[in-house]
């Protein structure tokens, strides 16, 4: 019966693709995960789906991400009160360097890549900035969740000085990999899916052209009137908001630095972008209160914009308690032995990269399915002789699969909020993109798992 382990995550994403509500499909999975613990008594399940929700605050961590969802929804309110968004949209606009939808989209999609140091810094920075740049050249908000949850990924795992590169280096030392810093390294150039994902994201940049549902969004946002010319910005205002930006973005990688004793891949990112958002966010109010007109309603503007992302931040909570479900129950584990039970060894490499993706979509998370799936990999590779960052990019790749397009996912929900689209519509528009360089990077897998 241990196949009834991917019941809750598949009924929840049917669920939320036919209800298109996600605390329905969350809460659901929650209860039905939580049953099956307890041998299918519902009683049980719904108290222990209450233990595990409640058990979510016992890891700091996962407390530290709920925080700073709900503070960077402050910090977004008083750039806003202050005309911040409006003033360096202005600037760009003006000096040329956004000037259009491809200078737009190419001004976004080169800050979520430059950003690689933590994924919800580069979703958080590049939803900021290119919000209010896309609704000035009539883009659809999907598309900019597209471009910024298609760059903070797959740049994460190509590029690894951060968190990322740290936690898969420990488990490949912990594995009993020899040189496991020289293994990582070569794993970086056969990781095909973040490559292709990235490429298709710059093709969408330069054609300015999108398919599938996107297509839909995109005519409707054309069909906006231009708003007229914004009018002069207060003084100080573009200002208020490079400096936040600067702090949030410049103190996330100092402490993760700090944080690490000087080793930037050993910091803690939940601490770093809490630390930076609660920084920023103060510079921004005393930014704010330079404009008399603004300073008896900041602490009212800062709950409101709280307010606004709670909505939000509940998603992310239920989706931390899944993900710990899931994990007790065993659903990871039963999808890699199903991989492990392939007869051609040729067939490992492009059978990891597919179970990594469906473990990762179904779980909606990539680090989970990187505990469950490289110790599964390592032995499975020496075994059969394959190359072993072969398996280990494979794993990698399929990881950011689901990290990046599952609607349980906090990374996508998190794109979803930085954009300022619907979180459904979000997952609709950018599976396409995502199923096809999913699908072109099996097929690569089976042709490196040949030759190999």
């Amino acid at each position: 019966m241990e196949w009834l382990s991917v019941l809750p995550p598949v009924a929840a994403i049917i669920v939320a693709i036919w209800s298109r509500n996600v605390y329905w499909a969350l809460g659901l999975a929650i209860l039905l995960s939580e049953t099956l613990q307890v041998g299918l008594n519902p009683a049980l399940g719904a108290l222990g789906s209450i233990d595990r929700a409640t058990g979510v605050f016992a890891d700091p961590g996962n407390t530290r991400i709920l925080l700073f969802c709900l503070i960077i929804g402050a910090l977004i309110a008083y750039l806003e009160r202050a005309g911040a968004f409006a003033a360096m949209v202005r600037w760009l606009m003006r000096s040329g360097v956004a000037s259009g939808p491809k200078r737009a989209s190419g001004v976004t999609a080169v800050a979520g890549i430059i950003l690689f140091i933590e994924t919800n810094i580069s979703l958080l920075a590049t939803g900021l900035l290119g919000k209010p740049l896309f609704d000035k050249v009539r883009l659809s908000r999907v598309r900019l969740a597209y471009i910024i949850d298609s760059t903070c990924a797959p740049v994460s795992v190509l590029i690894l000085l951060n968190g990322w590169g740290a936690f898969i280096l420990g488990l490949l030392a912990t594995n009993g990999v020899d040189a496991p810093l020289g293994v990582l390294v070569s794993s970086i150039g056969l990781n095909f899916y973040a490559f292709l994902t990235l490429a298709l994201v710059f093709f969408t940049v330069v054609t300015n052209r999108t398919f599938g549902p996107m297509r839909a969004f995109d005519a409707a946002a054309a069909q906006i009137e231009t708003l007229d010319e914004d009018p002069d910005p207060q003084p100080g205002a573009l200002l208020t908001f490079i400096l936040p930006m600067l702090i949030l973005v410049g103190g996330s990688i100092g402490f993760m630095w700090w944080t690490g004793g000087g080793n930037i891949l050993a910091g803690s990112g939940s601490k770093a972008i809490l630390w930076s958002v609660i920084l920023a966010t103060a510079a921004a109010f005393l930014l704010a209160t330079s404009n008399p007109a603004l300073r008896g309603t900041l602490l009212d503007t800062g709950f409101e914009g709280m307010g606004k992302l709670l909505p939000a931040v509940i998603i992310i909570f239920m989706a931390l308690a899944l993900g710990d479900s899931l994990k007790a129950l065993g659903t990871g584990l039963f999808l890699s032995n199903l991989a492990s039970s392939l007869p051609a060894p040729w067939l490992i490499p492009a059978a990891l990269f597919l179970t990594a993706s469906v473990t990762s979509f179904t779980t909606g998370t990539s680090w989970g399915t990187y505990g469950i799936l490289i110790p599964v990999a390592i032995p499975l590779a020496v075994g059969a002789g394959i190359p072993l960052p072969l398996v280990i990019a494979a794993v990698m790749g399929g990881g950011v699969f689901g990290d990046h397009c599952s609607p349980i996912s906090d990374t996508t929900i998190i794109a979803s909020l930085a954009s300022g689209c619907d979180h459904l519509d979000h997952v609709r528009t950018q599976l396409p993109y995502a199923l096809l360089a999913g699908g072109a990077a099996t097929l690569l897998y089976v042709v490196a798992g040949l030759t190999a």
